[in-house]
């Protein structure tokens, strides 16, 4: 059998499918995008648009279905703002898929809508893959325009185009385009003794360990960021590091760049403000965690892993399984 570039020896062939928000394939068009492209999108049949307020999803929330997308005609009494409207792109039908802040707010929106944030979205298993990974999407993108209404250079009022990918200052002409946050998250392995580096931060629930993380800063490559990053919270030296999969995090607009690192040294030295505990796990102790249900309570002196969907929990999976 020949062999190729494309040949990998991980537990799947796109471990970046497995995650929460990876699953989006609407037609974005990005490149063909006239700047009335929202209107038209809006008056075509099938149009359906997610709602958002204060940067939660507005979803129709009653004992049986949980509905997050609105027909046009359906906005009427939510108010939406329709000139901050997004176009997200098209289903293999046809039909256009746009998001729009609205108005109202948790206290006066009614029944039988409810406002629900994208972990809440994922942990509970609201919404469709599918549906996750395109509010994944309209979330980022709804923050982004919000944030960026005047302009950097002059502070003039900036304008959106090409359905909300670009905006344009109103004066001087200055251009800017969403931004998406890289951040490296890794599981650090020591080979030898066949354990991984697990923290805690102070933030994370009672008993739960995860991979440790940070923003990539600028000049720097992926595989260095990860280097840097676990040797200020860890005080690891890292060798090798391998890329293994990436998940859209919306909050408000970031990339997850999964990897696994090499540790070259095994004293830890943690950073008190960033980390409350860092510690070795064995491959029985992980798979211990990864067995209990994140959705409840842990008993008194258990320990679990991030919550399934979390690129983390996905790291963490696939060093045990993967292939001998």
């Amino acid at each position: 059998m020949t062999k190729s570039i494309f040949d990998l020896h991980s537990p799947h062939p796109e471990p970046s499918t497995l995650v929460a928000f990876s699953e989006n394939h609407l037609d974005r068009q990005s490149e063909h995008r006239p700047d009335d492209c929202v209107e038209v999108a809006f008056r075509k049949d099938g149009a359906h648009v997610f709602a958002f307020s204060s940067g939660k999803l507005v979803v129709k929330h009653d004992e049986k279905i949980i509905d997050p997308l609105f027909a046009p005609y359906e906005l009427a009494g939510l108010e939406p703002v329709l000139d901050d409207a997004i176009l997200l792109g098209f289903l293999p039908n046809g039909e256009p898929r746009l998001a729009v802040p609205i108005s109202l707010t948790e206290e006066t929106l009614p029944e039988p809508f409810k406002l629900a944030d994208g972990r809440t979205l994922y942990r509970q298993q609201m919404l469709t893959d599918e549906l996750l990974g395109q509010f994944a999407q309209a979330s980022s993108l709804i923050s982004w325009n919000a944030t960026n209404r005047f302009c950097g250079k002059c502070g003039s009022v900036m304008e959106s185009k090409a359905g909300g990918y670009r905006r344009i200052c109103s004066a001087c002409g200055h251009m800017v385009f969403p931004r998406t946050d890289p951040v490296v998250i890794m599981l650090t392995i020591d080979l030898e003794r066949d354990l991984c580096l697990l923290g805690r931060s102070p933030h994370f629930p009672e008993g739960m360990y995860s991979c440790l993380a940070g923003f990539v800063e600028p000049g720097e490559t992926m595989e260095n960021a990860v280097r840097r990053e676990t040797m200020e919270e860890s005080g690891i030296r890292v060798g090798r590091v391998r890329y293994h999969a990436s998940q859209p995090w919306p909050m408000p607009h970031t990339l997850m760049i999964g990897c696994y690192a090499e540790a070259k040294s095994i004293d830890i030295h943690r950073d008190d403000q960033e980390l409350e505990d860092c510690r070795w796990f064995t491959r029985e102790e992980t798979a211990a965690m990864l067995a209990r249900n994140t959705g409840v309570s842990l008993a008194a002196g258990e320990l679990g892993p991030p919550p399934k969907g979390a690129i983390a929990h996905q790291l963490m999976r696939d060093w045990l399984d993967w292939p001998k």
